[in-house]
């Protein structure tokens, strides 16, 4: 997945890292949440998210027969071979980060799917980070093309997704709570994994599941995949803490903090997660803002043989690409010296990912099954004997 050589302990923050998310995986806590469901009456389900399929699949799990059919919308890549073969589950895919025509699409067929879903029928709605851009239904007057701009904008100014999704509700005709009315007679749930700083049901999704008189079950969060995190790393028998507060801000400046936490703290891995943001220039290469962080503290831990930290996204990608995120040491500066990269200049250009390509610093995993936020695990430990940094 990950580093140059067969350094063990980029293997053991990997391992920690892939135990977070475990432990947050759309398909384990749904069916886990309605295993215990004492309803036994046929279910329509609508899921939209990055974690949607997962989530879906989770459901099916323990409804068994009580399932009728579901509308599932995900990113590109997000439709497992296990539900696209399953009778009465539509699947669509559709734009992210930017909305796309697909995302109109899928918003109608969102209104379709609730205009026919048979008043007193239960409606399960599994809504989780990324739905924002997956399903759009614009206001009148309001065009795809302002849809774009305002993601664009919002992006290249650094704003955080609870700004940005408080702007999108103002545009839409279904989120913000609108869309669980569509559902005229049924009665409404919404099961969330959320993304996003309190859990706030009108945030994660720009509030799709969130209306007045629709309860809402929280199936997972940041906090349990870095109580996960630490779990792990107690056993595999390190002293672990839990970083205070969320991650926020530039990226470049939480790098700094967390690098100095890492050098005066004592214990041996610090357990950070939230979301941080990235200033964009004109010309944006590639990466995104785990990337971003990861480079920024490469700088910062250059030189130190003990120091590795690894920033990722929980649902495996980070920016517009196919990397998870990074996992960086105290050599990666002279690495990516040595292939001819300036490390200050990829920052500015916000161009990390080509740098830390060719460093062999990049994770992969490919779509997660969820989405809670970012992880950032800093490790300050000792290389193994007879292995030179």
């Amino acid at each position: 997945m990950a580093g140059p050589g067969a350094d063990p302990r980029r293997a053991r923050l990997l391992e920690i890292y892939l135990a977070a998310l475990t432990a947050v995986d759309g398909r384990r806590r749904v069916r886990a949440v309605l295993a215990s469901d004492p309803a036994n009456r046929p279910v329509h389900l609508l899921a939209v998210g990055k974690a949607a399929a997962s989530m879906t699949l989770g459901a099916i799990d323990a409804l068994g027969p009580q399932f009728v059919r579901a509308l599932v919308i995900v990113p590109d890549g997000g439709i497992p071979a296990e539900l696209a073969a399953r009778p009465g589950i539509d699947c669509r895919e559709a734009g992210h980060p930017l909305p796309d025509a697909r995302s109109i699409a899928a918003g109608e067929a969102a209104l379709e799917f609730a205009a026919s879903t048979p008043a007193g029928s239960r409606v399960l709605l599994c809504v989780s980070g990324g739905a924002s851009a997956l399903i759009e239904m614009p206001a009148p007057g309001v065009t795809l093309d302002a849809l774009v701009a305002l993601y664009d904008l919002s992006t290249r100014a650094g704003e955080d997704i609870g700004t940005l999704n408080a702007r999108r509700r103002e545009l839409s005709q279904i989120k913000g709570g609108q869309l669980p009315g569509r559902f005229a007679g049924s009665s409404v749930e919404c099961l969330m994994m959320s993304d996003v700083a309190g859990d706030d049901p009108a945030v994660v999704g720009s509030g799709i599941g969130c209306a007045a008189g629709v309860p809402v079950t929280l199936v997972g969060n940041l906090d349990d995949a870095l109580e996960a995190a630490l779990r792990a790393a107690r056993m595999a028998g390190l002293t672990a803490v839990r970083g205070d507060g969320r991650l926020a801000g530039e990226a470049s400046a939480a790098a700094r903090r967390l690098s100095h936490e890492l050098a005066v703290g004592s214990a041996e891995l610090q357990v950070w997660g939230g979301e941080t943001v990235v200033t964009l220039p004109a010309r944006a290469g590639r990466g995104g803002r785990c990337q971003q962080l990861a480079l920024a503290a490469a700088l910062q831990i250059a030189g130190h043989a003990d120091y590795l930290l690894l920033a990722a996204g929980s649902d495996g990608r980070d920016g517009t690409g196919e990397d998870a995120g990074a996992l960086v040491d105290g050599d990666t500066i002279e690495r990516a010296l040595a292939a001819g990269f300036d490390p200050e200049a990829s920052l500015a250009g916000a161009d990390s990912g080509s740098l830390l390509e060719e460093t062999g610093d990049l994770i992969h995993t490919g779509a997660t099954g969820t989405n809670v936020g970012d992880i950032v695990l800093a490790l300050r430990l000792p290389p193994p004997a007879g292995r030179p940094m």
